[in-house]
């Protein structure tokens, strides 16, 4: 067994407590800590040895890194690091950070799809104008997660850790994924989180079948990584199949949902509101139409935020630092093929 040093550089800003938990995987760990503003603050012979980085948005020339191997990405999302030119390398592994910030995620999902079934935003306007509804009766409480059917557009930690807060609530839960063969998570996740088995639904949908999902769909979340092939993945067609009056929620990547669609489809009251936290063009541009759109609510990317999410991405990196080491399989490997 290689028993040789590996160095490990970090570039986020995690305490010294955390720094000494990743040391405590294996003697053989270096840490570099490095919780800096740009690359060009870390010394160049830090950035030679590093066999494995863990960062956000900090992103070495391949030439400073002769021995990477592997970079830990402190998002879920990969897309800055596939477009810079340490992403295309050949021979380096990424791993993503998905399933760490599975459960502040799938709790925003859940409080949109509250909001958006009582009618919020109709709620705040009347604040607003100080105005009482004289038919509350027969305008509000029209529908209820109790009994109603969600349709989760992608089955992956965040997807599954809200589908296992739906069940007891009585949901219908129907998901499409990319292989509806394979229904259960080979992703990390939290102990005790999730649908590790792929046994919450009551039904599960290929990618091909996603329109017959959609017209049985009372709330629609949107939850899957941005690739060429998930690209305006819901768009006109979709829209036209949703059942109408049907909520959407979009927490994944603006680029997902086609947003010239999503507007007509909020005038024409096809949809019955739309929850986004993800825009093509971020921040959204105060031009767009959405902000003004009916029953829309709008929030500036925050659904994965929380005080833990240093924590618990730690957590996960720990898990994988441990795997690595071992020559096991790496959590969340980004898969060239798939796109994710």
């Amino acid at each position: 067994m290689n028993k040789s040093r590996i160095d490990v550089l970090i570039t986020l800003p995690i305490t010294e407590t955390q720094v000494n938990d990743l040391k405590s995987v294996s003697a053989r760990i270096r840490i570099s800590h490095f919780p800096v503003n740009a690359g060009s603050e870390i010394p160049a012979d830090a950035w030679k040895r590093t066999e494995v980085l863990y960062t956000g948005n900090i992103f070495p020339d391949p030439a400073q890194v002769p021995n990477l191997k592997w970079i830990q990405s402190n998002f879920a999302g990969l897309d800055a690091l596939l477009e810079a030119q340490i992403g295309k390398a050949p021979g380096i592994a990424i791993t993503s950070l998905s399933g760490a910030a599975a459960s502040q995620s799938a709790e925003y999902a859940l409080g949109m799809m509250l909001a958006l079934s009582r009618q919020m935003p109709r709620v705040w306007g009347l604040q607003q104008r100080r105005e009482w509804p004289t038919d509350r009766w027969g305008q509000f409480g029209l529908i209820e997660i109790r009994g109603s059917t969600v349709g989760l557009v992608g089955y992956g930690s965040l997807n599954r850790e809200l589908a296992r807060l739906l069940k007891p609530m009585g949901a219908r839960i129907l998901a499409a994924k990319l292989n509806a063969r394979r229904p259960q998570d080979e992703g990390y996740m939290p102990e005790g989180l999730g649908d590790l088995r792929g046994d919450l639904f009551d039904r599960l949908y290929p990618f091909q079948a996603l329109n017959s999902m959609l017209m049985l769909s009372d709330f629609v979340v949107v939850a899957v990584p941005l690739t060429p092939r998930t690209r305006k993945m819901i768009a006109k067609s979709e829209f036209e199949a949703m059942k109408p009056g049907a909520f959407l929620i979009n927490l994944s990547r603006g680029g997902i949902v086609d947003e010239t669609a999503l507007a007509e489809a909020l005038e024409s009251r096809r949809l019955g509101g739309a929850a986004l936290d993800v825009f093509d063009t971020e921040p959204l541009p105060a031009s767009s139409p959405l902000w003004s759109a009916p029953g829309v609510i709008i929030t500036p990317h925050i659904a994965g935020i929380s005080r833990h999410y240093l924590e618990r991405a730690v957590a996960m990196f720990k898990v994988n630092l441990s795997r690595y080491l071992e020559g096991e399989s790496l959590l969340n490997l980004y898969d060239p093929e798939k796109g994710y």
